[in-house]
């Protein structure tokens, strides 16, 4: 189908002939959900967006009344839920070392919990997923040990489990590699899926993550250790080096990340679900500001994959 004949189409058929959903992280634009939703769908042309903080607190404390205006703005910019972008197991694992790498900034609004309490954080974002209409929850698997070994066996159980009961429940957790979990690269999260072999228990590939803990060829070489059939959501970022050595964000089409490339690559494999953008670059201005730029290098690299959005 070409460009135009695709722009010709009713918004609902346009977003069916995209070979993936593309959307953004809402709380990458503003707190203010209205405005964050009018940013995707009207100025940038998306159709999906990815919920984890609305209105200065993150979705796991909203309201009654706060999900209900939510529901009212996505009806009202037609945009569709792709998951719930919960905290769950963002935690130190019970019984071993604290993690030199937890911190309450990565939490995004969410409170601070303990391992007990996160029975009550699965069962909170199962909910959100029902009431927004997605079947995803994104999770992780623990802040980061310096020696996981001795305790992997336990933490693949506790994914399992939690895995099993959203399954009962028609929801699929999606693992994200997160470069301060123990899941932190393509490779890593090649061994967690094996280890972990659920049907419920899916990968949200980020790329941009595994290059921050030193996966300097995330792609190709974390994205080829991966099972492809077990990738269910994606997360579109990059980072560089800066003039002193040290990894920093960066907008999508500048860094490590050759992002046309792995378009393609998730086009060729016949992926489906959604590539959001979680923009984490700040260019000292604002949120905004910052998502406008790097929606401008992810939508440049798209077009150069042959994707039209």
């Amino acid at each position: 189908m070409g460009t135009a004949a695709a722009w010709a189409l009713p918004k609902s058929a346009w977003a069916a002939a995209a070979p993936f959903h593309v959307g953004v992280i809402s709380d990458e634009i503003s707190q203010d959900f209205d405005h964050a939703c009018y940013v995707i769908s009207k100025q940038f042309g998306l159709h999906f967006v990815e919920l984890r903080e609305m209105w200065g607190k993150n979705l796991q404390t909203s309201t009654d009344a706060e999900i209900a205006e939510a529901r009212k703005i996505l009806a009202k910019y037609e945009l569709t839920v792709t998951d719930i972008g919960s905290p769950l197991y963002k935690v130190n694992f019970p019984g071993a070392p604290h993690s030199q790498y937890s911190s309450k900034e990565d939490l995004h609004g969410a409170d601070e919990k303990n391992f007990k309490q996160q029975d009550e954080v699965l069962e909170r974002s199962i909910s959100l997923a029902k009431q927004f209409g997605t079947d995803k929850v994104r999770c992780f698997d623990f802040w980061r040990l310096d020696d996981q070994k001795p305790f992997r066996p336990a933490i693949n159980d506790v994914l399992r489990q939690a895995a099993e009961k959203s399954g009962q429940q028609g929801i699929t957790l999606v693992l994200e590699n997160e470069y301060a979990c123990n899941t932190a690269t393509g490779r890593e999260a090649a061994a967690t899926l094996a280890g972990v072999p659920s049907k419920h228990l899916a990968l949200n590939w980020d790329p941009g993550n595994a290059v921050m803990r030193g996966e300097l060829d995330a792609f190709p070489g974390g994205w080829d250790a991966i099972p492809k059939n077990r990738i269910h959501h994606c997360h579109v970022k990059n980072a560089q080096k800066d003039a002193s050595g040290k990894m920093q964000w960066a907008p999508v089409d500048v860094g490590y990340i050759d992002w046309t490339a792995q378009f393609k690559a998730l086009k060729a494999i016949g992926y489906k679900n959604a590539t959001n953008l979680e923009t984490h670059w700040k260019d000292g201005k604002s949120p905004e500001s910052s998502t406008i730029r790097s929606w401008e290098g992810m939508k440049k690299c798209l077009d150069a994959a042959g994707i039209n959005v």
